[in-house]
Formats: structure tokens, sequence, C-alpha cells
């Protein structure tokens, strides 16, 4: 795989939604990946819930546009143990209340030696790499 990231949910809601606190750090991040020339990889796990985020808080219009736009992304699905493996991160770190998304990203990112774009900390707690 050339120059990636791993997009979590939350730069990838933030890009769609004019609202968002972190809408025009997302647009701008979009612009700097396409001029370093890096994929966005999503997992389906963060495709799903992106669109869930994206239909119930902007409509189905507006997550229908959002779903045409994911086309050109690199879709992923991760693997049984990648599922095992996000559950014995959480379970070793139960003193943080990770979702089993963000774990799931982790577990994703660390295997495929990709740096997941995130606004989100936890990402930096469980000790993978972030794209910033």
């Amino acid at each position: 795989m050339k120059r990636a990231v791993l997009a979590d949910t939350g730069p990838l809601y933030a890009a769609v939604d004019p609202d968002d606190a972190h809408h025009k750090r997302a647009r701008e991040e979009l612009q700097r990946l396409a001029r370093e020339q890096r994929e966005v990889v999503v997992a389906y796990p963060t495709l799903l819930e992106t669109y869930t985020l994206v239909l119930f808080r902007l409509g189905q219009s507006a997550a229908s546009v959002w779903l045409n736009d994911m086309a050109s992304a690199v879709l992923i699905n991760p693997t049984p143990e990648d599922y095992r493996q996000a559950g014995a991160r959480i379970r070793s770190l139960l003193d943080h209340p990770f979702t089993l998304f963000d774990a799931t990203v982790a577990t994703l990112a660390a295997r495929l030696s990709l740096p997941v774009w995130t606004y989100d900390h936890h990402f930096d707690l469980m000790r993978v790499a972030v794209w910033r």
C-alpha cells in the first residue's frame, strides 16, 4: 500500500458537517492528504459508524452524498483476529473507556503499519501512530 492513513470517524464526520468544531481542520487535512498523495484507508466499521452519524445528524440526502464520496476511499475489512486483538486491547486497558470501534482501528493500524487520522486522544493512549 502506498503512503496512506487509516481514518477514524472523527475527521471523516467533521469534514462533512460545517457545524462540527473540527470542520475547517478536517477540510484542510483532506487537502494536505491529497498534496502528500496519501490514500485514505477506511475500515468498514468506521464507514458504518460515520454513515450513521451523518444520516442521523445531517439527514438522508447528506448521508447519500457522503457515501457516494466514499466510493474513492480504500475500504478494508478487519479480520476475525483483528476483532479478537481489539477485545484484548480493551481488556488490557480497562481504566480507559475505549470503544470497540477505536480498538479495532488501533489494531488495524498496528497490523498494517499505518498512522491513524484522528482527533481522539485515545489512540495515543493505545500507543498507535497518529497522523498529524
